[in-house]
């Protein structure tokens, strides 16, 4: 049993020490190359020592930036005003800047950073050749930190439609764009935008196309103050992948996941058709066929006041309900002619403790009361059901099997609204192979990624925190730091050794007290002890290893009596061995104790005097 509660104990000790090293831990472990990251951490210490290089594309790019150098080098600032806005706020005369992070900064890596409040803000820059939509597909990407939170503002791009007359000075909100792509959010409305213009093939008119919303809580990534990274792929099979942070969080079809969608139906309502004036889409009418009750009666009003209430006793009829305060005094600085003539504020007639003034029947509802009589409803037999417009091909009905075919981008643009400052943009990329991303993501975003990660408190300071703001969570941290100290207390706990079983005996061997007995007794330990005598005899008798080997059957012997006997006592029950059997046992025991040492030549005699 002890060897048993030993193991239970190192069991415990163990998975307690292993659950502290599984908590210490990130929950998300990713495996990444490698051999991309040129990084040297300190295992000592919380915060990493990073080697930063600034990223370059492993292939052809048609846009990168990553403002290491510090300065806005092809970056235009926008000259325009915004239409249909207030005076005030209408120029875009929003401050940017270039700056390291605010928190998890990585030495060497810079972005740009959206400083202004509540401005309008617009900067742009050209690609280094316009991406055009034939077979290749559309990788674009980059790094979003909401270093303040946000509270309403977007974070999103525009891919700006190529044209003879784009001019980058003068790009506002009303700026043809080819994809709107990014974070956007104002109250609690948290969303990620993938938005393209798609010009219709008939009127040539452009409509814009809202993939579907993602499923998935985007909420942290507008609170967590960390970077992000974002990324939107389009195929030429008209398929569609949105990531943040690596991981998909949208997808579909640009044939069956944008709202409106690509394609108009085949069949419209016809504008022009009328519902015939005979239809008849009454589901159920009054039955014409009933007839009022004699004994209705319209008459009757809804309520009438209550015949067995009474007015309670100590209502006074002549006091009023309120009455004008006596303790008020008019103000020093009252002027009659300017503000007319005082009046001490009225407050409640302390008289009327039970009631004031004119008593009143309380209202009930009249049990007699029918109200206005109407036939009963049925069912229509006419009905026709719900009249809808026939339909009529669509005469402006196109079918488009390629909707990727978009219209070509030279440029891409920030123009934000924000009521948080601090935003932060960085690692701009667009290119049509996903592998170059992923490994621009790698040499920039994992980076920010890793010294975030190490610079993360612990899992006690993280469990104080949450306590702050959750007082009952103590409750669960004592019950989970008490239990594994409780089993161990119970299972672990040195026990005290039990009384030998020789002491045990003597102390509960129950002796008899009549003379009768006494004597019996004396006689069975006279023999007892003769035998016992022999026995010595006997064992000088014989050599060595004999002798040895009766002492122990004798033992043994010894032992069994001893455990019937104490198992006799535990249970209750009376032992079927008398007090003389109980004597000569102990005269055996202190024969094993102190053989030849004791003389039993005067012992008859002995019990001879006890018997007189």
């Amino acid at each position: 049993m002890q060897f048993q509660g030993f193991w239970l104990c190192l069991n415990l000790l163990l998975f307690t020490l292993v659950k502290a090293e599984l908590q210490d831990e990130d929950v998300e472990m990713e495996d990444f190359d490698e051999s991309s990251e040129e990084i040297v951490t300190n295992e000592d210490k919380l915060s990493p020592e990073v080697k930063y290089k600034t990223p370059q594309p492993i292939g052809e790019a048609y846009f990168t930036e990553t403002f290491d150098n510090g300065i806005l080098t092809g970056w235009v600032l926008s000259k325009a005003r915004k239409e249909d806005t207030d005076e005030n706020i209408a120029k875009y005369d929003g401050r940017w800047e270039i700056e390291d992070l605010k928190e998890n900064r990585v030495p060497g890596d810079r972005g740009l950073v959206l400083k202004s409040q509540a401005k309008h803000h617009a900067i742009s820059a050209l690609l280094s050749k316009p991406f055009i939509f034939a077979d290749k597909p559309l990788i674009v990407q980059y790094e979003v930190n909401f270093q303040n939170g946000m509270d309403c503002g977007g974070a999103y791009i525009k891919l700006l439609t190529d044209n003879d007359y784009l001019n980058l000075e003068n790009f506002f909100d009303k700026t043809p764009y080819t994809i709107m792509f990014g974070p956007d959010k104002c109250g609690e409305e948290h969303k990620l935008h993938f938005i393209f213009r798609y010009k219709h093939p008939k009127t040539e008119v452009f409509e814009e196309k809202h993939a579907k919303v993602p499923n998935v809580d985007l909420k942290k990534f507008f609170s967590d103050k960390k970077t992000h990274l974002y990324t939107l792929v389009m195929n030429p099979d008209n398929t569609f992948e949105v990531y943040i942070d690596q991981v998909i969080v949208n997808q579909g079809s640009l044939l069956e996941d944008v709202d409106p969608p690509i394609n108009p139906p085949k069949e419209i309502e016809d504008p022009n058709d009328k519902k015939p004036d005979d239809w008849d889409d009454r589901i159920e009418i009054p039955d014409n066929t009933s007839v009022k009750p004699e004994d209705w009666d319209e008459s009757q009003p809804a309520q009438i006041a209550d015949p067995d209430a009474f007015k309670p006793e100590g209502w006074l009829d002549d006091e009023p309900e309120y009455i004008e305060d006596p303790n008020a005094e008019k103000p020093s600085d009252w002027n009659e002619d300017m503000d007319g003539k005082w009046e001490a504020p009225r407050i409640p007639n302390p008289a009327c403790k039970i009631g004031c003034g004119q008593w009143q029947h309380p209202m009930i509802d009249n049990p007699k009361y029918r109200g206005k009589w109407e036939p009963p409803m049925i069912d229509n037999p006419n009905y026709q059901g719900e009249w809808t417009p026939r339909k009529i091909p669509n005469p402006d009905y196109y079918e488009d099997r390629n909707p990727f075919l978009l219209s070509s981008f030279s440029a891409l643009g920030l123009e934000l609204w924000s009521m948080t400052s601090d935003i932060y943009f960085d690692n701009f990329i667009i290119c049509s192979d996903k592998e170059i991303a992923d490994r621009w993501a790698e040499d920039s975003w994992m980076v920010k990624k890793l010294v975030a990660r190490a610079n993360e408190p612990g899992v006690f300071t993280q469990l104080l925190t949450a306590a702050e703001e959750r007082w009952w969570l103590w409750i669960i941290y004592a019950l989970t730091a008490g239990l594994p100290l409780i089993l161990i207390t119970l299972f672990c706990w040195p026990r005290k050794k039990k009384d030998e079983d020789a002491e045990y005996k003597k102390s509960d061997i129950h002796k008899p007290q009549t003379k009768g007995a006494l004597e019996q007794e004396v006689k069975e330990e006279k023999a007892a002890l003769e035998n016992t005598i022999n026995l010595e005899e006997e064992k000088e008798n014989h050599n060595n290893g004999e002798i040895e080997k009766e002492e122990e059957d004798e033992m043994e012997e010894k032992s069994e009596e001893e455990n019937e006997t104490i198992e006799g006592q535990e249970e209750g029950s009376k032992s079927n061995k008398s007090g003389s059997e109980d004597e000569l046992q102990y005269l055996k025991e202190a024969e094993g104790s102190y053989f030849g040492e004791v003389s039993f030549a005067n012992v008859p005699s002995y019990f001879e005097d006890e018997r007189s």
